[in-house]
């Protein structure tokens, strides 16, 4: 009896308390609501812009901590580019352009530099998407060298407080338009089966800009200062392009990542060194890929004159290219006019068995050597072998749908098991989960998937890419970024999806320009990185990389948000942490922000 008495004492304890909880939450929704409708009237902006629709609820014990203020920094550091300073850069070895890649301070953010770095006086929003493809404003990136330099070449042009992109490149000098049209005489560009493209040494990024209306997403790279901000250039055009190139290190990506890599006049020396070069291409190249080459030494017979070196030396430079090529098991489509195209082989069972026979042996890869480590690895003349096959005509790696049915048909490397934890029902699992996210933010951030308002677009711990693949029908385009410490390398399967990205340690600067980037997308990266390096050092770069009046989207457990937003307090953003779309019992938060507008002063005001 004693213990029925306990037992129906608990339970009124228990009924009590459950009662208590009840009308507490109660008052709490009707307290939200009338704080949310106090606010929708009084038309009160939380935030500069964009206009944000804002929880009100859960936010007041946020909103106490402490914050550490970051100074702007002086004028001199608009373009301040941590990993490829030029000045650094000349401390380096300048063989094999060793110099021009990224070579990190041992301190990113040393004292003297943990400040903001500041946008050019006069700097405006870019041109909304599609009209910022042909055009950019002079004072956000003020330098004319192009336009002198390559003035008969059609790159660029400047007319008073503009730069125009006419849709040139030295070797198209009848328009991007065109010259693509030829490619497409022998590669099929119209289907879906070319999604990802690879454009070194980019100029001004047009091939990739043309190629954008036939739903080819190029990524272009260049090193810094080859010619002024090019780089620069096509970020600011609205295009996916990055600071890069080959010398010593693989390039960021995964192995099998692009349907097509592209070189007009790119300078790069393709055949010396044992061909390295060609190797690296050959490596992210998906099996039945293609590498387009216009320019020297293609053509030679009928520019050599201009090109101001000898018949002799040309011919030779062709020679070698062509025999890099064999060893790679490559066969060459098309050599005609100024463009000569080349295929990798869809598996390598014909290649195991020539390979020994050209000339020019070049070994397999060891089973050490992992074709997706792409960290500061460096080089190799060995061939990174494909995934096994049964016969001569199965496609290594799997056979990838035509675009648009491969954004969320399972990628090959996910159904075959390659990758260790992710099986397709997990990867549709995902989907499904960021279409609820994607769409939560988008009644918080209005301004998300409108035209005009946003074009370049980070995500910095992509995970399975599911947060750029349910933006795929508005007008912007993702860098996803698995970072290097993440469980598992997931970005061979976000390739695999028709999308893009790169390898990154957010423990140091991003191999871009400063204001990169609209919005900024960060899934759990402040726990990832918790005790890795310095939060205030991440959030520094984000800041390095937004635009003025860029947005920041964070979600993250809640202590790691509480430290994030006492950071992002001294940083001028204006910052709100709101709940879970799953309502305010989950313990994961998320912090929206926007950087307010503010640029170095004019000159003589500095």
């Amino acid at each position: 009896m004693a213990g029925g008495d306990d037992h129906s004492n608990w339970s009124h304890r228990h009924n009590t308390s459950t009662t208590s909880s009840i009308l507490f939450l109660s008052f709490l929704v009707l307290l939200c609501t009338a704080s949310y409708l106090l606010a929708a009237h009084q038309q009160q902006r939380s935030l500069v812009a964009p206009d944000l629709t804002l929880s009100q609820c859960n936010i007041k014990r946020f909103a106490n901590a402490t914050a550490t203020k970051f100074p702007r920094c002086s004028a001199n550091y608009s373009e301040y580019t941590p990993c490829e300073d030029p000045q650094r850069s000349l401390r380096y070895n300048r063989s094999r352009m060793i110099y021009r890649e990224r070579h990190c301070p041992v301190d990113q953010w040393e004292y003297s530099f943990r400040c903001r770095v500041p946008p050019p006086y006069g700097y405006r929003n870019p041109f909304p998407w599609p009209a910022s493809r042909d055009v950019a404003w002079f004072a956000n990136v003020p330098h004319r060298e192009l336009t002198v330099e390559k003035a008969v070449q059609n790159w660029i042009r400047f007319d008073r407080d503009r730069f125009f992109f006419p849709g040139g490149g030295t070797m198209f000098p009848n328009g991007a338009d065109s010259y693509i049209d030829n490619i497409g005489k022998w590669i099929d560009l119209k289907h879906g089966s070319i999604r990802t493209a690879l454009d070194t040494g980019c100029g001004v990024a047009s091939w990739g800009a043309y190629l954008v209306s036939r739903d080819i997403l190029t990524l272009s790279i260049a090193p810094r200062d080859s010619h002024e901000a090019q780089v620069q250039f096509a970020l600011e055009r609205g295009l996916p392009a990055l600071i890069g190139i080959l010398a010593s290190k693989r390039l960021p990506f995964p192995s099998r990542a692009f349907d097509i890599s592209h070189c007009s006049r790119c300078l790069i020396p393709w055949a010396q060194y044992d061909g390295i070069f060609l190797n690296e291409v050959d490596r992210v190249l998906r099996p039945g890929g293609y590498w387009i080459l216009s320019g020297p030494p293609i053509n030679w017979k009928k520019y050599w004159k201009g090109w101001q070196r000898t018949e002799e030396d040309l011919n030779q430079e062709q020679t070698k290219i062509e025999m890099v090529a064999k060893s790679l098991c490559w066969n060459k489509l098309v050599e005609k006019d100024d463009i000569a195209i080349w295929q990798k082989p869809i598996n390598h069972l014909d290649c195991k068995v020539n390979i020994r026979k050209l000339a020019q042996d070049r070994p397999f890869c060891n089973a050490q050597n992992d074709p997706d480590k792409a960290w500061y690895t460096n080089l190799q003349t060995c061939l990174s072998p494909v995934p096994e096959v049964s016969n001569k005509e199965e496609t290594a790696g799997g056979v990838l749908e035509n675009w648009p049915k491969r954004l969320n048909s399972i990628p090959p490397r996910i159904y075959k098991g390659t990758i260790e934890g992710v099986t397709p029902e997990i990867y549709s699992q995902d989907y499904e989960l960021w279409k609820k996210r994607v769409s939560y933010y988008k009644t918080v951030n209005n301004q998300l998937g409108k035209a005009g308002r946003y074009r370049n677009l980070l995500d910095m711990n992509a995970y399975l890419g599911g947060f750029a693949s349910v933006l795929i029908e508005d007008p912007v385009w993702v860098m996803n970024v698995v970072p290097v410490q993440a469980k598992v390398n997931t970005l061979g399967a976000i390739y695999e999806r028709g999308l893009i990205g790169i390898y990154h340690d957010w423990c140091e600067a991003m191999s871009t320009y400063p204001r990169t980037y609209d919005l900024i997308h960060a899934d759990s990266l402040f726990s990832l990185y918790s005790n890795r390096c310095e939060l205030e050092d991440i959030l520094l770069e984000m800041d390095r990389i937004l635009r003025p009046e860029g947005s920041v989207i964070i979600r993250d457990d809640a202590d790691a948000l509480v430290k994030v937003k006492s950071i992002v307090n001294g940083l001028e953003w204006d910052s709100v942490i709101v709940d879970h779309e799953d309502g305010p019992l989950a313990r994961e938060k998320l912090l929206f922000a926007v950087k307010k507008y503010w640029t170095a002063p004019a000159a003589s005001e500095d």
